[in-house]
Parts: structure tokens; sequence; C-alpha cells
């Protein structure tokens, strides 16, 4: 992909495209005035702070638009539930790794816009990756389009990327299209006890482990693919795991982010059980609240720019920090 450098342009680098009746009354909805806040299932609606009260809500149409199995990509309206879109992958065989923790509830617009990548990131790559094009009513409220499904023919600013984790703070999501995967014909969850050092080489014993989850004192890894590659993928962990019916919970309130060499370190600064870590991916999942990052501050006025170029008066999401 072409990517051009400096300050990205919503006006600039974001085109207008036609609409849909339903993305256009959208657009509609949101207007040129008047603080605005995007609505999905509500399932990540503490991430970020809370919106401004007084701001109006608005919600993204609904609906697979077209899934196109040959060229491995789905159209899809932000709307959506991952359930419902899963469903209708399912009948060709394939699905989006997004992953969210109530799929009936979450819609694939608020996964996206919230970002937080689900437990098969260590194979299936961030959230960020699966969103090939976005169509996005700005503040000015024009639907425009970024990015495209063939990567290719598409130059300019990787917009597709800036919105994913920006809370709808740069634009509200209308319809996306995104990476699809074939489904893996056999996915297993394996449980072990194992100590700071095993957890941390598991994934280099073995070959694409999905996920690698560990809790200080025991290990939880997920091996999909084809039958006689998980089979031998089981035998590599040895006889001191065993097949259970998925995941532990995950400690609910808020998640950390460290550099994947550091997750060893955690038993010495908490209790085993009390967090659960992705090994790997550097995410640690932890009960209570986490404070927000400290950003430098060349980090807060590039924000601050790329803000003020999408958002100039600050209607998107007020009150809202991604």
């Amino acid at each position: 992909m072409a990517v051009t450098r400096g300050a990205p342009s919503a006006q600039a680098r974001a085109t207008p495209t036609p609409a849909a009746p339903a993305l256009s009354a959208l657009a509609a909805e949101v207007g040129q005035s008047g603080p605005v806040v995007p609505v999905g299932g509500r399932t990540q609606w503490e991430v970020g702070g809370p919106p401004d009260p007084q701001a109006r809500e608005v919600r993204a149409p609904a609906g697979v638009v077209e899934h196109q199995p040959a060229e491995m990509i789905v159209r899809v309206r932000a709307g959506t539930t991952v359930a419902e879109l899963a469903d209708a992958l399912a009948e060709g065989g394939q699905m989006v790794a997004l992953d969210p923790a109530r799929p009936q509830e979450a819609t694939v617009g608020g996964v996206l816009a919230v970002g937080h990548s689900g437990l098969r990131r260590l194979r299936w790559g961030p959230v960020r990756d699966t969103l090939l094009e976005a169509r996005f009513v700005n503040a000015e409220g024009r639907l425009v389009k970024a990015g495209g499904p063939v990567v290719k023919n598409v130059s300019g600013f990787d917009l597709c990327r800036l919105l994913v984790g920006s809370l709808g703070t740069l634009g509200i999501l209308a319809e996306v299209v995104l990476r699809a995967h074939p489904i893996p014909p056999v996915a297993r969850w394996l449980r072990g006890e194992a100590g700071p050092d095993e957890a941390a080489n598991l994934r280099h014993r073995l070959l694409r482990p999905s996920s690698i989850l560990w809790d200080g004192a025991t290990a939880w890894v997920l091996l999909e693919g084809q039958p006689a590659d998980v089979r031998a993928e089981s035998t590599l962990l040895g006889s001191g795991f065993s097949e259970v019916e998925g995941p532990p919970p995950r400690p609910s309130g808020s998640r950390l982010s460290l550099r994947p060499s550091a997750l060893p370190g955690l038993i010495s600064e908490r209790e085993p059980g009390s967090f659960v870590a992705e090994m790997g991916v550097g995410i640690v999942h932890v009960g209570g609240e986490a404070p927000f990052r400290q950003e430098d501050q060349a980090t807060r006025e590039l924000n601050r720019r790329i803000k003020a170029n999408f958002d100039p008066t600050g209607r998107f999401n007020p009150g809202r920090r991604p």
C-alpha cells in the first residue's frame, strides 16, 4: 500500500462515495452541528470514559451487504452484531477474527471503534488488520470512503487503521469491508500448569498457536487448524496439558498493555489468578480500573492535530478519550 507522509486530513484523503439509502439516512441524522455519540451494543461502553450525556445518540444501520468467499472479503453495515456476521460467513465456510466477549450484542462498528483485539490475536493479528475499507460519516455530515478491498489500488493515508480504536471521535462508521479467513476445521483449548519460563516458551514450542493465556500458575493454549496438525501440536505440549472446554474467565474491569517480554514478571507484582495475560501479545486483563496511559508531549500534540483535522469543533463523542 502506498502511504504518503504528513498530518492526515479527512477532507484531503477521504473521498465522497455514492450511498445506499440507509447510509444516507445515517449521514442526515448525524448532520452538521451539535454533539453526537455513536452507539453500538454498549458491551464496552466504559472504555475511554463516559460520553457527554447531552450528545445525541445515533446508530449505524445493520445487515450483511455482500460476502465474496472467493475474494475472502465481506461488506457489512456497522450496526450488525458480530454473531449475525459470523452466521452469514459460516455459510461460506469463513469467519472474521473479531472475537468480542459478547458477540450476540456487540456490533461490528463498536468492536472496530473500541479497537480491542480478541483472544486469537496471536495467530490472526490485531483487529485493525481486519478492516480493508470504511465508509464513515465525517464531522460535516458527509459520507466518505477510506481504503478499499483491493489493497494494490489504494493510495494515500491508511485512514482505516486510524479509525480503529478511535472510539468514534474521528468519524462514525457506517459500512465496512472486512478480511475473512477459512474457518479452521478443528479448534482445541488445552490447559496445564506453567511457571513463568514455561509460559514464555510455549509460543516457541508450537507452530502457530491461536492464543496462549496465563494467570501466573496455569496456561491455556488454543490450537486451530487441520486435525492432524492440531493432534501433533497437542503432543508437543506434553502430558501436562489436557483438553478443556474453553478459555478462563477474564477479570472484568480493565486491560493493561505491556511488552510481551515483561509478562513473565507479572507474578512479582500480582497474585496468580488475579490476572489473565495474553502471552506473545502483551495484553493483561485485570480487575478494577486502569489509569489512563501517560502520553508524552509529542504524542498529545499529534493526537490534537489529528482530532483538529477530522473534527475541528469537537462534536464527535465529546468526553471520550481513545
